[in-house]
């Protein structure tokens, strides 16, 4: 699994510059650059033009840089992939993704970057484990509105109706290594129901959520970011267990409760993360 920080995964359409300079300067764990639902369609072919100028450009710092492209069945998806290949990104973003098949079909356009899947079908909900497992797919991106349309659900705050897919995609992700971003939370001026949906993914096991808006960046940012709370009992946790492995225990008991092994693991991957979080900032 990757160490790079998912927290903030903000959508930025590939077609309006002033908004990819802004980009530029926000705190963002990672940008996708949309060139698929944010640009109408007579506006393809220059937000492309648009958005190959400004990654030339540079100036994105440690953020990771996707480049969500049209998909296969549009006049536009394989042109952006050849737009895009040799270009200063971290990988390509597939739409709607159903089978393996498709991201080989993808593989085969562009080498030496990493393959992400836009999961938000039906199909892709089945199929999840298979298309985890590709070779070069580093990344999903769950696409709760189009699953919902998809499944014809109605909105609930818990999001009961779309769990299932939701839970199919985590377990692929985690049995493959693969990172997973949630889905938007679509009423940006509503804080307190998009802390409630970060908490939620970041207890699921989300690495991060997709965002519509940069007023969205601090609430995800600080739920998928290890508490102070939590990185100091991380590390009073690896402090015992080595001292009880050192007078030949296998256990050591913090604020009560037994740590293990597989607590000490958990524990040094979450100061992985924190410090991976710090270097963000550098």
């Amino acid at each position: 699994m990757s160490t790079r920080p998912y927290r903030s995964v903000l959508y930025i359409p590939g077609s309006k510059e002033r908004a990819l300079e802004k980009a530029r300067t926000l705190p963002t764990d990672a940008i996708i650059f949309d060139l698929e639902d944010a640009v109408a369609p007579d506006a393809k072919v220059e937000a492309r033009a648009i958005l190959k100028a400004e990654l030339d450009k540079g100036g994105f710092g440690n953020r990771a840089k996707i480049v969500r492209i049209n998909g296969f069945d549009t006049n536009w998806g394989k042109d952006d992939v050849a737009a895009f290949v040799g270009a200063d990104i971290d990988a390509i973003l597939m739409p709607k993704v159903g089978s393996a098949a498709q991201l080989d079909e993808l593989a085969a356009l562009i080498p030496d970057v990493d393959l992400w899947a836009m999961m938000e079908t039906p199909l892709g909900m089945l199929n999840a484990a298979q298309i985890a497992a590709h070779p070069r797919l580093k990344g999903f991106v769950m696409g709760t509105n189009d699953l919902a349309k998809e499944l014809n659900t109605r909105f609930r705050a818990d999001r009961l109706p779309m769990m299932g897919g939701l839970h199919l995609c985590l377990l692929a992700a985690k049995a493959h290594g693969v990172v997973i971003v949630d889905g938007v939370y679509n009423a940006f001026k509503d804080d307190e129901g998009l802390r409630a949906e970060c908490d939620q993914g970041r207890d699921m096991g989300m690495d991060g959520k997709t965002l519509i808006h940069p007023a969205q960046l601090e609430i995800a940012n600080t739920a998928f970011a290890p508490s102070d709370a939590e990185i100091d009992l991380a590390r009073r946790q690896i402090a015992a267990f080595e001292e009880a492995e050192a007078s030949g225990q296998g256990v050591a008991v913090v604020d009560g409760k037994i740590v293990e092994n597989l607590h000490v693991v958990t524990a040094k991957g979450l100061l992985a993360k924190a410090d991976a979080i710090a270097k963000m900032a550098d």
